[in-house]
């Protein structure tokens, strides 16, 4: 039966953790079987750019249009930690950048794509970052500072997000309900898929189904499987295979 499978918030430090050789495994292996693949952001834990990030995930991207050759399309929509990915990204991982959110109707069903964020609406201060980091003149500008500066910015963002994580109450960087309904009905959608929040569950917000995508850990990879059965997770193997 053809299937759709959904990832998110891999956070790849470069190709030589355990979770790049998993998903590589896993690309070559049960990814095989879908119809197509949706990554929906957060693949790494930070792209300063194309020309700063591409070298350290080389082989992650090679992994991924060796995947898309064989006839399964694949899309990625940025997250907050990778929406500087452009166009030598796009070219060399095969993948298709989508908007964020879209929508697009699977087996049957119409489905709200997004990485999450925009979600978590009770979250100004990362509200505020989302509006720049989803602003292509924002990234144009950002692009253009030199590679070691653009490094120097990555490190304290980083740094500055850990910091502001222990400080915020837990409930704001979850979603809001009433956004998450007046995005379901702007987009006319009866369901909805998003990663972000590293809270995976899945909800009946009234009458619209959510799936929360999970998080990789090193002791937890899961894959969100979508066919016209419905929705089901899968995990895998430290080699990227499936083990349920």
């Amino acid at each position: 039966m053809a299937a759709t499978h959904f990832i998110a918030d891999l956070h790849l430090i470069d190709d030589r953790e355990p979770a790049a050789r998993r998903l590589a495994g896993y690309l070559a292996g049960p990814a095989r079987a879908a119809d197509a693949l949706y990554v929906l952001g957060d693949l790494f834990d930070v792209w300063i750019g194309d020309d700063g990030s591409i070298p350290q995930h080389a082989a992650t991207l090679d992994a991924f249009a060796e995947f898309a050759g064989t006839g399964v399309p694949v899309f990625f929509i940025r997250g907050n930690r990778d929406f500087a990915v452009g166009p030598a990204f796009a070219s060399r991982s095969r993948m298709q950048i989508l908007d964020d959110p879209t929508v697009a109707t699977l087996h049957g069903v119409p489905t709200l794509l997004a990485h999450g964020d925009v979600f978590c609406s009770d979250d100004i201060a990362h509200q505020a970052f989302r509006a720049r980091y989803t602003d292509a003149r924002w990234r144009q500008r950002r692009l253009a500072l030199p590679l070691w500066l653009r490094r120097r910015v990555a490190r304290r963002a980083r740094r500055r997000s850990a910091r502001e994580k222990t400080r915020k109450p837990m409930r704001i960087m979850d979603v809001n309900a009433a956004t998450v309904a007046g995005m379901a009905d702007e987009y006319r959608a009866q369901r909805i898929i998003h990663g972000h929040t590293h809270r995976p569950a899945d909800h009946l917000d009234g009458h619209i189904a959510r799936y929360v995508l999970a998080d990789w850990r090193d002791d937890r990879a899961e894959v969100l499987v979508v066919d016209d059965n419905g929705v089901a997770r899968r995990r895998l193997d430290h080699a990227g295979r499936f083990i349920d």
